[in-house]
């Protein structure tokens, strides 16, 4: 059964706000107005129903919102401004925090109910919190227990509701009604990804985080939209820690003290490493195995040997993240041994072998470079002998480094580049392309190619493969959508395509 909202009256949610300094100046209206019921609050104005408090958010609000809200039943709103309509005005102080503050409050603080754990990270928070869910899964099962609740930028399973993701984090209202749901499910595990631009506006400000894990940093997401500063995107990131009771801290992060410095306003910290033995979580052995990687893992509570089925040593770090997090909620070694023993994360370091074995493909999501340099640098190690084919792009409006960074990484490590489209947005693919081809020669290699065409570049790539070959396609992972002009168009996902390409190849 769904959650739904909690009726109070707009006198309480006043309170509310009056108790995070959330309020520029008190409304008119006096006691009626505070004895106003509000049975929803929202900020969709198709989304209205009677007895609505409605919030007036984002840069690009119009007040034709408001209008709308107004005639499906709003009976008061909250702005930065008066917009001047028939209904009572609450001026904010930041629309953002009283989003956040109003949606927790809305949904009865469902996070006070159930364990929230989130990961933050530049990249493999989606790989973190599958490893988690399946460790979490396999104590499900050994206990009689329920599954775990979890939200990722791919897909959501809320106890009441599953589906595709459109953001890596959602906004407030959302959030917090599927953090409802995990409860009104008898979850007692919620597991999610926290972006850094969730936490910088404010969509996690009411949540209680039981776990929150901070993973790995590097230069990402620096924009005039998203962050204006490397400082301003760490800072974004420490924010997980202001309402959190156990940290998880990466110690091999070129930033762990300040991040340590940040969580040590939570009641307990618990780090890892894949190389230094002090952590509370440590890497003793791994080598890799025709199955995967094997490896050997010590906490404060016991110690593991485990298999992990993917090829790459990075994603031992995620899974040294994802055992922080278990052991932080209660798991047993034999739960995190059985939940990583055949995990798997759609679209993040899947292997497509061919028939013949003379090529294998690999899909991954691998979108800045700090993490194509990890993928590239992971497969030439794996595969030493093959020739190493790489086909990707870079997302347009956003992340403009990316386009540097990633053909820097593709030009030092990969011996043919097929650069491509990956959710243009509002720019025109072939600028994206070209730019990404400029930092590629800079690197002083010139055996790359522009195919605008996703599945024919990904179709070239196998077809013109010297055999034995590495195609490695990365960026979207195996989404099924191109995002152009605002429209998320229908696309056949990566992995879907190359194993077609590699069943006669």
């Amino acid at each position: 059964m769904a959650a739904s909202q909690r009726i109070r009256s707009l006198g309480e949610y006043l309170k509310i706000l009056r108790a995070h300094d959330a309020l520029v100046a008190e409304p008119e209206g006096g006691a009626a107005l505070a004895d106003l019921p509000i049975r929803w609050v929202s900020c969709d104005s198709k989304a209205v129903r009677p007895s609505t408090l409605f919030i007036c958010k984002g840069a690009s609000f119009k007040r034709a919102y408001l209008v709308e809200a107004i005639s499906r039943g709003a009976v008061a709103y909250i702005a930065e401004r008066d917009l001047g309509v028939s209904v009572p005005f609450i001026h904010a102080r930041d629309i953002r925090r009283a989003l956040g503050i109003l949606s927790d409050a809305a949904w009865d603080h469902p996070s006070g109910s159930i364990k929230v754990c989130a990961f933050t990270g530049t990249k493999g928070k989606t790989t973190s919190v599958f490893y988690l869910r399946s460790i979490l899964a396999a104590r499900a099962r050994r206990t009689g227990g329920h599954d775990p609740a979890y939200l990722t930028g791919v897909t959501y399973d809320d106890g009441v509701e599953t589906g595709e993701s459109v953001l890596t984090t959602p906004e407030a209202p959302e959030l917090e009604r599927r953090i409802a749901n995990a409860v009104a499910a008898d979850r007692d595990v919620l597991v999610m990804e926290a972006s850094s631009q969730a936490l910088k506006l404010h969509r996690t400000l009411g949540v209680e985080f039981a776990v929150g894990a901070f993973t790995n940093f590097a230069e990402d997401h620096i924009s005039p939209i998203e962050h204006p500063t490397v400082e301003d995107y760490l800072a974004s990131k420490l924010m997980l820690f202001r309402n959190c009771r156990t940290a998880v801290v990466n110690l091999d992060m070129g930033v762990a003290m300040r991040v340590c410095e940040a969580a040590a306003s939570c009641e307990r910290v618990l780090t890892y490493s894949l190389v230094d033995e002090g952590a509370d979580i440590y890497l003793e052995r791994w080598e890799r195995t025709a199955e995967g990687l094997a490896a050997t893992v010590r906490t404060p509570c016991f110690a593991c040997d485990l298999t992990l089925p993917t090829p790459a040593y990075f994603n031992l770090a995620n899974a040294l993240g994802a055992i922080a997090c278990a052991v932080a909620l209660g798991a047993e070694a034999e739960d995190i041994v059985a939940g990583l023993a055949h995990v798997r994360v759609s679209g993040r370091m899947e292997v497509y072998p061919s028939a013949s074995g003379q090529v294998v493909g690999v899909v991954d999501y691998a979108h800045n470079g700090m993490s194509l340099t990890a993928l590239l640098s992971e497969m030439r190690e794996s595969y030493p002998d093959r020739e190493l084919t790489v086909v990707f792009g870079a997302t347009g409006g956003k992340g403009l480094d990316r386009r540097d960074t990633m053909g820097a990484a593709a030009g030092k490590l990969a011996d043919r580049i097929i650069i491509t489209e990956d959710d243009p947005g509002p720019e025109d693919p072939a600028d994206i392309c070209e730019a990404i081809a400029r930092a590629v020669e800079a690197e002083g290699n010139h055996a790359w190619e522009i195919v605008l065409d996703r599945p024919q570049a990904i179709a070239q790539a196998v077809a013109g493969a010297k055999r034995p070959a590495v195609v490695v396609v990365t960026g979207k992972g195996n989404d099924a959508f191109m995002l152009r002009r605002g429209v998320r168009e229908p696309y056949e996902p990566d992995g879907e395509q190359l194993a077609r390409l590699l069943a006669d190849a």
